[in-house]
């Protein structure tokens, strides 16, 4: 999925054809492509020491961080705390790009 350009450079392509939860790179800061089909969600999880972001590509998401659910459309970024809850629950056939830095 993705490739050295150079001595720090890797390139990736967001070609859709990996399904479910796809790691663009190997290093840090942890990249992810996520499909989701309609109805489909990723039950409640955490991801402690990492601030997270968040991007849909395309479809519709209700993300629930905590106690809070907010409802995404495409092109809408979220950045957000991976010490609560997460859970994504797609209400239509869905991409995501995320990104999980370590926290300082």
């Amino acid at each position: 999925m993705s490739e050295s350009t150079g001595a720090e450079t890797e390139r990736a392509t967001l070609d859709g054809d990996g399904g479910g939860r796809t790691r663009l790179f190997e290093e840090e800061p942890k990249t992810i492509q996520l499909a989701l089909d309609a109805g489909e969600s990723i039950p409640a999880h955490k991801h402690p020491g990492r601030d997270i972001v968040f991007l849909l590509r395309s479809g519709a998401v209700d993300l629930t961080l905590g106690d809070e659910t907010v409802s995404l459309s495409p092109g809408d970024v979220v950045r957000f705390d991976g010490d609560q809850d997460i859970s994504p629950a797609a209400t239509a056939d869905s991409e995501a790009l995320l990104v999980l830095a370590t926290s300082e």
